[in-house]
């Protein structure tokens, strides 16, 4: 299905350059798009590719508006944020053609009488909900899906195949959560007496906000006492494991294999790059962003840029090596004092 240039930027916004009348079905790469296809130009290194691209329109800033118009045929959408646009611009094409799920209960799912499921729901087959669980409208749980006793499952949510939401958990509105994912599991809870392990009651839940979407095989475990929360906006990737009793900001986002461990407390904003891992009980500031792999050993106070990595080693030894790690700048100090001593001992004898 095909629409209008003009009435695509009537929809998004931004400065509309050239025929508005074009007929675009999607976007595509720049190397890839022809003259049916819009396309985006977000990095100035590809000015050059830009130039040669075959597509019907092309989404980009003014400053690589400015390079590249002279050498670009075709029609030019021109935005503050030409990657976001694009987003936005995607979504509105998958629409277009996107399946919708009927609305309705599967004959293989077992729905208990106390739970209340929206007529304008979608239940899949073999999903199973379970007593005082609340589906609201226009949800969509895929099959094999689990919603635990006493759940809420938010207005327009859907849940991809063999997700599991357990007792007491509550999603926001507009979530999606991918397949496999696990929220509410018991947290990692014991306690040690004599060597041997006692298990400690996981008796919080998970509450989830608006607009949260949640990766592939991603666990987030229950809290002990409290809930773990997890705030509006924020988007987790596949595979990453949320301690419980954490508290991750609204709008945060952290890419596959992050580990935060139990009760920490994860700002707003924030950025975590791949297999980075959090500490428990730490707290980290709005607007942080962790690099890939790094290793957050103490709670971070300031906004910023952070990187950690450091050999494996024996304890005591790690602990002697970062204890000179971090006294390095004072160590470079007095070495270049001791630098202008031995160098005006030398002046002195010439």
């Amino acid at each position: 299905m095909s629409t209008r240039l003009g009435d695509l930027v009537e929809r998004l916004g931004g400065r509309l350059i050239g025929n508005a009348d074009i007929e675009v079905v999607g976007i595509a790469p720049l190397s890839d798009a022809n003259a049916s296809h819009i396309t985006f130009l977000s990095n100035p290194k590809l000015r050059g590719q830009a130039a040669q691209t075959h597509a019907a329109a092309l989404i980009l800033s003014a400053a690589d508006d400015e390079v590249v118009a002279a050498s670009y045929p075709g029609a030019r959408i021109v935005t503050d944020n030409p990657y976001a646009y694009f987003a936005r611009a995607a979504q509105f094409f998958t629409s277009l053609n996107a399946w919708v799920a009927p609305a309705g209960i599967h004959p293989t799912a077992s729905v208990d009488p106390t739970a209340s499921v929206a007529a304008s729901a979608s239940i899949g087959p073999y999903v199973t909900i379970e007593a005082g669980a609340v589906v609201e409208d226009a949800c969509v749980i895929d099959a094999g899906g689990f919603i635990g006793r006493d759940a809420r499952v938010g207005a327009a949510t859907h849940f991809y195949p063999r997700v599991t939401f357990l007792a007491g958990c509550s999603m926001g509105k507009r979530g999606i959560i991918h397949p496999g994912a696990v929220i509410g599991a018991d947290g990692f809870g014991f306690a040690n007496e004599g060597g041997a392990w006692i298990k400690i009651p996981q008796t919080g839940a998970v509450r989830i906000g608006d607009d949260v979407e949640i990766g592939a095989n991603t666990s987030i475990d229950r809290g002990a006492l409290a809930d773990t929360v997890i705030e509006d906006g924020v988007k987790l990737d596949n595979q990453i494991q949320i301690g419980h009793n954490c508290h991750i900001g609204a709008h945060t986002a952290m890419a596959g294999c992050v580990g935060v461990a139990g009760s920490a407390t994860i700002g707003k904003y924030c950025t975590f790059g791949g297999a980075a891992m959090v500490l428990g009980h730490l707290t980290i500031a709005d607007h942080v962003h962790i690099s890939s792999g790094s290793m957050v050993t103490r709670s971070i106070r300031e906004p910023g840029q952070y990187t950690g990595f450091y050999p494996l080693a024996k304890n005591a030894e790690w602990e002697k090596s970062a204890v000179i790690v971090r006294n390095l700048a004072t160590m470079r100090e007095k070495i270049r004092e001791l630098g202008k001593i031995i160098k005006s001992i030398g002046d002195k004898q010439e």
